[in-house]
């Protein structure tokens, strides 16, 4: 068994196509309309066959108050690994992304927090060891 496909609860399926590809840098891999929403995926570019990220509308009654006790709380909804966090930090700032956590470094790994811009704080981890 393996993971094919997760999901990020959006509130706005463009907004966040556009976030999560031109500013993230993912690509988008499947886009197919389903009434009023889409099925909407990216991929890493590094691994164009490798797990999608679904890109979810979040107009399911409980998504508002999950997404919204997660930010207050300060809990990333999901979490991307990346070479370096400082270096895709500075990249991202520059891009003018919204961080809630700096880069922090917990021994076997370092870790930063951002603002997806839908509705989630999402980590970048950065392993160590």
């Amino acid at each position: 068994m393996r993971i094919n496909v997760t999901s990020v609860l959006v509130d706005d399926q463009a907004k966040a196509l556009r976030f999560y590809t031109e500013v993230l840098g993912f690509t988008k891999k499947t886009d197919i309309p389903l009434g009023e929403a889409r099925w909407l995926t990216v991929v890493s570019p590094q691994d164009p066959e490798g797990v999608e990220l679904l890109l979810e509308p979040d107009g399911h009654p409980a998504a508002s108050p999950f997404k919204k006790a997660l930010v207050e709380d300060g809990i990333p909804f999901t979490s991307f690994a990346v070479d370096d966090v400082r270096a895709e930090y500075d990249r991202l700032r520059a891009l003018g992304v919204r961080f809630t956590q700096e880069p922090l470094d917990h021994g076997p790994v370092i870790v930063a927090v951002l603002d997806d811009t839908c509705g989630n704080l999402i980590q970048i981890a950065q392993q160590t060891d």
